[in-house]
């Protein structure tokens, strides 16, 4: 079994997931595209980028409190990996949750979630029984495209 560790590093999360919830398979998610995954009783949006890289931010806009972000424009800006909101397009870095347009530094971050790629099945970390901090009850995992 190959698993391949692809956020704790990238987004700077020093919590170490205690679990891993199997969200979906990787061939299920769209290159350069976003889906929804509901895990947890959260709402994660999945980017899977060109190079089958998968990342996970929170679906909540943070400028509108639309749950829209898996509908965002996904792109780049100087190599880092990047989704514009659909509504007003803000553009946020997708391995930092960082507002990337001017004003950035004051502006709300996206949260992130770590993920790794198992066997061709999808992971998002659970930290200390929260997913990506929330509290919330055991894991479950629903997925809409």
């Amino acid at each position: 079994m190959t698993a391949v560790d692809l956020s704790p590093a990238a987004v700077g999360d020093p919590a170490t997931p205690r679990a891993w919830v199997a969200v979906c398979r990787l061939k299920d998610l769209v290159r350069e595209r976003g889906a929804a995954a509901l895990v947890d009783g959260e709402q994660v949006a999945l980017f899977r980028l060109h190079d089958d890289e998968v990342l996970a931010v929170q679906q909540r806009d943070p400028f509108t409190g639309s749950h829209v972000l898996s509908r965002g424009i996904v792109g780049g800006r100087g190599g880092v990996p990047t989704v514009a909101s659909p509504l007003h397009k803000q553009v946020f870095d997708l391995r930092t949750g960082a507002c990337l347009d001017p004003g950035g530094d004051d502006a709300p971050r996206l949260r992130t979630w770590p993920v790794r790629l198992e066997n061709g099945t999808v992971l998002v970390g659970v930290v200390g029984g929260t997913v990506g901090g929330a509290v919330g009850p055991a894991p479950t995992t629903e997925v809409a495209q």
